[in-house]
């Protein structure tokens, strides 16, 4: 419960600032005076900096401990939320998101190596699913409240009430996060790239590896980038409309890491969930693609369906969190948020130049969507597949 008080509202914040820019989108991108391709790295920026800080932070985890991981590396980020408040054009919001993503970046590992090392394994994929599904709760925020807020203030006077928010959860993160008992081990004591190696020995986790890289990269992607443009441009919905919309995929997908938790822990089959679980969600966008722009509320429900079904992402990593050896849980595990962060990132950065090449080329918004949605169960498909041959468990 303690990492729940301590870290949960950072968690939230986090999640918030890897969503929140599809909502306010337009006057974003009007104010900025930026277009899709550089409003599409914009948002990979953050993904970017919080990719590339994983492993220097999973070595920290292990080294050094949470406290001191979280402290540093959150009062970077509240510098960036205040800066991406008052930025002036898109290469200061730029650098305004890559200190948000450095601040965010220890956040859910943190939470993540204090459950591996304060909770039995058998409670490791519930712990996650529950911290995931609260904290996707920075979902609903960067919805339509996000949309409501920013048409009464400006979005700048939004984005500097969230500042005071991620510097608020600094502090209480700070004052409360406490590193665990140091295990005695006889494994050797590797550094950072010697435990970097150790793990990419691992071999089933390359057969995990595309499904990490591109799973919750697209779920996120549609939710943090499109799904208000896409309501804006395809159903001519406005602002605030297009926040409701985000709200009701932002809800499916807590609710859907909710029951994800509670199956794994009924049954222990967290690879049967996450391949299954991906099925579906690539199901979802071949209907998007196919129906998404009939009517809004069949679009609705659809993203809806890949939010709730598409969000796997604690049970993949409580399965990969398995084939991890005790002295090397903190690199591993954010070795594979790496995987999950860089995909985004790549995933966000391509969905948006992909989206103003189809511009250039004549295409309106509903068959360039409907384009990026079947590029996109392709994908899932795809990594699916080479999941199918991963071991369920490591051997004995």
């Amino acid at each position: 419960m303690s990492v729940f008080i301590a870290l949960l509202p950072a968690y939230v914040l986090s999640i918030f600032y890897r969503s929140f820019l599809s909502v306010i989108a337009g006057p974003v991108m009007a104010d900025l005076d930026i277009g899709p391709a550089a409003f599409g790295l914009l948002g990979a920026a953050w993904f970017v900096a919080f990719a590339a800080a994983q492993f220097v932070v999973g070595w920290s985890l292990d080294r050094v401990g949470p406290r001191r991981t979280v402290a540093v590396a959150m009062t970077i980020g509240s510098a960036g939320a205040f800066l991406f408040a008052q930025a002036g054009g898109g290469v200061s919001a730029g650098l305004a998101m890559v200190l948000i993503g450095l601040g965010c970046s220890p956040v859910f590992m943190s939470s993540l190596f204090l459950f591996a090392r304060l909770s039995s394994p058998a409670r490791f994929g519930l712990l996650t699913s529950l911290f995931i599904a609260l904290g996707s709760l920075g979902n609903v925020v960067g919805a339509a409240p996000l949309a409501i807020a920013a048409q009464h203030y400006g979005w700048r006077g939004a984005m500097t009430a969230m500042a005071a928010c991620f510097l608020a959860a600094t502090v209480l993160a700070v004052a409360l996060v406490r590193d665990p008992p140091r295990t005695a081990s006889s494994a050797p004591d590797e550094g950072l790239l010697q435990g970097l190696a150790s793990i990419l020995k691992l071999r089933p986790l390359w057969l995990l590896a595309p499904l990490t890289l591109f799973g919750y990269a697209i779920v996120a992607t549609v939710r943090g980038l499109w799904i208000g443009p896409y309501m804006t441009q395809v159903h001519g919905y406005d602002a605030v409309s297009a926040g409701h919309a985000a709200t009701v995929m932002a809800i499916a997908m807590i609710l859907g890491a909710f029951v994800y938790g509670w199956l794994e822990s009924r049954t222990g089959r967290a690879k049967a969930i996450v391949f299954w679980g991906t099925l579906l969600t690539a199901l979802g966008f071949v209907l998007l693609a196919l129906f998404g722009q009939d009517a809004p509320l069949v679009a609705i429900a659809l993203f809806s369906l890949v939010g709730a079904a598409g969000f796997t992402y604690a049970i993949l990593i409580a399965h990969a969190r398995q084939f991890f050896p005790e002295h090397l849980i903190g690199r591993g595990m954010t070795c594979a948020n790496f995987l999950f962060i860089a995909g985004a990132a790549a995933v966000q950065s391509a969905s948006g130049w992909f989206i103003a090449a189809e511009r250039m080329a004549g295409l309106g918004p509903s068959e360039t969507f409907a384009r990026l949605h079947w590029i996109f169960a392709a994908l899932l498909l795809i990594s699916a597949a080479i999941y199918a041959s991963a071991p369920v468990r490591p051997k004995a």
